[in-house]
């Protein structure tokens, strides 16, 4: 049987659980519906891992949502040391899953504990061989590419040296993601991320909002907020180099785009023959989305 990719579902944090759960339910569609078997990893939680009642909290009310969703099965993987982590138990689990849900928490622990073990080989394996959709809440969103925001604080102003960079998960490359994005006011961080990282696309996502990144190249944003997407490839940093840590820096030419809810892009579509009547869309945004799904 051919390889086959999965979806990554990438969320800012805040996700319905209660009401429409628009983002679940469409993680159960792409986990394959009445069949989906979803395993929660609860391990960015530093609360759950002090608190056992903490962890069943979650893993209950994210097993209530998706259940509730259609989905076949929902279990938790409550993995907070590396020993853990490297069972043969535990990556047969992710294995076994048509869905592998990353719970929030803190990016830099989830990585520190699962970061080159069985269980992230076996999400690798999942997500390239066997077509398991990936996807992260908050903490979990930031740590599904390959490099990501280690965390601090947010500011207006793009500052030099206010963000650390550490390495993730690697689902995503050339590509930084930062959550709660428009409720957290992160734009000035994300901007400082770019100008000492320029090659990086920059991705902020509101909260109850997620990007899907499907494997035919198209792109969707369910929920109720909006994508941000900011191409700094072509900006003039020079002052990123001028002033001391910590200082406000000019940023010019840089590309934003915001993608709200109920966005659709088909890339096929874009390179080939266009209806007149859509929308003219720039070759920037779309090279900026090839770029995106091209490092998968």
């Amino acid at each position: 049987m051919r390889a086959t990719r999965g979806h990554l579902v990438i969320i800012g944090g805040g996700e319905d659980r209660e009401d429409d759960k628009a983002i679940l339910t469409r993680i159960v569609a792409l986990a394959g519906g009445k069949k989906a078997k979803i395993v929660v990893l609860t391990t960015a939680s530093r609360q759950a891992a002090l608190d056992p009642e903490v962890a069943k909290d979650i893993e209950a009310t994210y097993r209530k949502a998706f259940l509730a969703c259609g989905a076949a099965s929902v279990t938790a993987l409550h993995l907070f040391d590396r020993q853990s982590a490297n069972t043969a138990e535990s990556a047969q689990a992710i294995l076994n899953a048509s869905c592998i849900f990353i719970a929030g928490g803190n990016q830099s622990r989830l990585v520190s504990i699962i970061g080159g073990t069985a269980v992230e080989r076996a999400m690798h394996t999942a997500y390239l061989e066997h077509g398991a959709c990936i996807s992260g809440t908050s903490a979990g969103a930031s740590a599904i590419t390959e490099h990501m925001v280690a965390g601090g604080p947010s500011d207006p102003l793009p500052r030099k040296g206010l963000l650390p960079l550490a390495p993730g998960l690697g689902f995503l490359h050339h590509v930084i993601i930062d959550q709660h994005f428009s409720e957290r006011q992160r734009l000035g961080r994300m901007l400082g991320v770019l100008a000492q990282n320029p090659f990086l696309m920059g991705i902020g996502i509101d909260e109850d909002t997620a990007l899907v990144v499907c494997p035919d190249a198209t792109f969707e944003v369910v929920g109720s907020g909006a994508v941000t997407l900011i191409d700094g490839r072509d900006m003039d940093n020079r002052a990123f180099n001028e002033v001391e840590d910590g200082d406000p820096m000019l940023l010019t030419d840089l590309r934003l785009h915001l993608l709200p809810t109920g966005f659709k892009f088909d890339l096929r579509k874009a390179r080939g023959v266009r209806d007149p009547n859509d929308p003219v869309i720039s070759v920037t945004f779309i090279d900026a989305l090839a770029s995106i799904v091209g490092n998968c």
